[in-house]
């Protein structure tokens, strides 16, 4: 697919796809695949690998690019685009740039795509612009349908508690102020659907606090979020707090069904490793409840002697047919069938490394799921560090990518076997017919043979668009329009 022209013979109206099952069905297979790579603390700045995920490449699984940024301790994180598909059905806009928010130092740097084997720097906005709108620490990037891009942010000025957000023109980068005069606690990811005159974000905590490493006070003292906010996307206004309760701790990636008809979604709470299902009531309020439940298992030589399943990423399939999460703690991935909005049914499983592997330091006494600890993965020799964190899933379903670096104080904290040695990459093969996951044993990219020395991987983004970054609006709508309200 070209970022403009031409899809599989169809003239292009504008960036990505019509439709979620379009960008399923005809949408190509991934070749390259772009992924942030963190170096905080090491003296060397972190930097863009471009990925070879060609199975027909010379260069197949390995590092082909690598872009890096001009200053050091940015601690890069999620990525977005300058538009989206939201925008299909507007020819004048071209996804021609990946923003990349640095939740460390506040940078935002706008990466130029049109190369897609060669990205470069097109344009860094410093952190005082941030900090001068009385925010700090971007995260989740989205385009809007107006000729915006939006980024979440999760502190103040001096990094404590603020949820927020900030806009910026989508071709000039220039910054637009605000989206919202009302304020959350706590800011994390966030998720928008005109279609039904809402957005909703997620919070995850204090950042003066998880910089720090985690620390379970922390949570005893309340800093650390539970809620679900709910705003009116017309008017731009905080209208509901949905408090998640005691088991909603951490409530981080949120994710719409991608149907844009659809009044209902998901949320990973990751410290009790729960995912609660959201949706719009007969009212016209919003509501959750808790539809997955993982049990924590009793250990011996680890932090605590009760170890949660920690989830930290959540995604769904194009078709909204599968809910996929990872565990970062226990080390595995799940795959649930989502048919029955409300029952999800566990129909694939796989562990790849994580705390609870046997010969590990770590010895489990008590498991409500499992009769013995899962042994060490091994892949092309080397036993798989650290556990699966961020996931991507290929247009078709089919192939979902797995990195395993969280947050380099946190990694630091449970991992440091990782960040002494490099995370990997792996690649997953998924049964999208009765479900299943099983690892493809010719896919690695070790980052602990980066020519600069070990390094931390973390998103992944393909150069079509993919299910965690597209938003879509009902087919017939105008596509970008002029000022983001209500269709």
């Amino acid at each position: 697919m070209s970022l403009n022209g031409t899809e599989n013979g169809h003239l292009s109206k504008g960036p990505g796809y019509a439709t979620p099952l379009i960008a399923m069905k005809e949408g190509p297979r991934e070749k390259i695949l772009w992924c942030p790579c963190i170096n905080v603390g090491k003296g060397r700045p972190d930097y863009l690998a471009t990925i070879d995920v060609d199975p027909k490449s010379p260069t197949y699984s390995q590092v082909i690019h690598r872009l890096e940024m001009p200053h050091c301790d940015d601690e890069l994180h999620h990525t977005g685009w300058n538009t989206c598909s939201s925008c299909h059905g507007d020819p004048s806009k071209t996804r021609n740039r990946l923003v990349m928010p640095a939740i460390g130092s506040s940078r935002i740097y706008v990466v130029d795509i049109s190369q897609e084997r060669k990205p470069s720097i097109h344009k860094i906005i410093e952190p005082e612009i941030l900090k001068e709108n009385g925010v700090s620490h971007p995260h989740t990037t989205h385009c809007l349908p107006n000729g915006k891009i939006m980024i979440s942010t999760m502190g103040d000025a001096k990094g404590d508690a603020k949820g927020s957000f900030i806009t910026f023109d989508s071709f000039t980068f220039e910054h637009k102020g605000g989206w919202t005069n009302d304020e959350m606690p706590f800011g994390y990811d966030y998720w928008y659907q005109p279609t039904h005159d809402v957005l909703v974000a997620s919070e995850w905590g204090s950042p003066n606090k998880f910089f720090k490493g985690f620390d379970p006070k922390d949570v005893e003292n309340g800093d650390y979020g539970t809620h679900l906010n709910f705003f009116s996307w017309s008017e731009q206004k905080l209208l509901q707090r949905l408090d998640l309760g005691p088991e909603g701790v951490m409530p981080l990636e949120i994710r719409f069904l991608h149907d844009p008809l659809a009044t209902e979604g998901y949320v990973g709470c990751a410290l009790y490793a729960n995912v609660f299902r959201f949706y719009r009531t007969d009212e016209g309020t919003w509501t959750a409840h808790k539809v997955i439940s993982i049990p924590p298992k009793t250990v011996e030589g680890w932090a605590l002697p009760v170890m949660p399943g920690v989830m930290t990423d959540i995604l769904i399939s194009l078709d909204d047919r599968f809910l996929y999460f990872s565990l970062w703690a226990h080390g595995d991935i799940r795959q649930y069938d989502i048919t029955d909005r409300a029952n999800p049914k566990l129909v694939g499983q796989i562990f790849l490394g994580g705390s609870i592997c046997k010969g590990g330091p770590v010895k489990v006494t008590d498991d409500p799921e499992l009769q013995s600890q899962p042994p060490q993965r091994m892949i092309k020799g080397s036993p798989i560090t650290g556990a699966p964190q961020m996931l991507q899933l290929s247009l078709d379903g089919k192939r979902l990518y797995a990195t395993n670096s969280l947050f380099s104080p946190w990694d630091k904290q449970f991992y440091p076997d990782m960040v002494e040695k490099g995370s990997m990459m792996l690649q997953i093969n998924v049964d999208t017919e009765s479900g299943g996951l099983t690892l493809n044993d010719d896919f690695l990219v070790d980052f602990g043979k980066e020519p600069e020395g070990p390094t931390l991987a973390h998103e992944m983004r393909y150069p079509g668009g993919d299910c965690t970054s597209d938003i879509w609006l009902p087919a017939g709508s105008s596509g970008c329009c002029s000022n983001g309200t209500k269709h």
